[in-house]
């Protein structure tokens, strides 16, 4: 397999960090973008953009002038924010914060970058089966729920969008995985979700796009 331009959101630390780390292990080029780069992140040897918030508009523009003239292969949509509620205690600005992050934000970013996607290129969002309408058996995570799911409506219409280019799109759950986003809480480390995740990236084309799927293989429901 030829090296490929892999560039990762929310890269600095957990599910990101992990897939800049094995992306990079295994020799393709890793630019990694986030905020403020740990010291994990700076061992690994990467491309590192930082300073970049992805609900920025001029940041997202910054991001775009940094990878001019760069084709990008695969494109990571993973940084994302989850502030737990519940019907009682739900704010509308969480849910508004969330949204930003996790549905609109992939989106913008996908469009600045947009120029360097080509034939064959891969649009990964990095989703959530919490998500999905017909796995929602526990109510609950108003904002992270109502977000995810629209961010899978996006992934979606990004698919049929970029079909005739030959880009493929793809929905992807992690797992519940141990990061500091749930309290580090979960079944599976961060390496292990970020190891089955690039084996799903690996199988995405044409005649897939616009799939949602576990990491481990398993289509999910809508």
């Amino acid at each position: 397999m030829s090296a490929k331009h892999v560039v990762i959101t929310g890269a600095n630390r957990g599910i990101g960090l992990a897939l800049a780390r094995q992306f990079h292990q295994r020799g393709d080029q890793v630019t990694a973008v986030c905020r403020e780069p740990s010291s994990e992140l700076e061992q690994l040897g990467v491309a590192i953009i930082d300073g970049i918030d992805v609900t920025d508009t001029d940041a997202r523009e910054l991001l775009a002038e940094r990878l001019d003239h760069e084709p990008i292969d695969l494109l990571v949509n993973n940084a994302g924010l989850l502030e737990g509620d519940d019907f009682g205690s739900f704010a509308a600005a969480s849910i508004q914060r969330q949204f930003e992050v996790n549905a609109i934000a992939p989106l913008a970013v996908t469009r600045e970058l947009r120029p360097q996607l080509k034939k064959g290129s891969k649009v990964i969002m990095i989703t959530s089966r919490m998500g999905s309408m017909a796995d929602n058996g526990s109510g609950g995570q108003y904002g992270y729920r109502m977000s995810k799911a629209a961010l899978n409506a996006a992934g979606v219409s990004l698919a049929n969008d970029f079909k005739d280019a030959g880009i493929a799109v793809a929905m992807l759950h992690p797992g519940y995985v141990q990061t500091d986003m749930v309290g580090n809480r979960g079944d599976i480390t961060a390496t292990e979700a970020a190891s089955r995740l690039i084996q799903r990236m690996d199988e995405v084309e044409l005649n897939n796009t616009g799939s949602f799927r576990h990491s481990n293989g398993e289509t999910l429901p809508w």
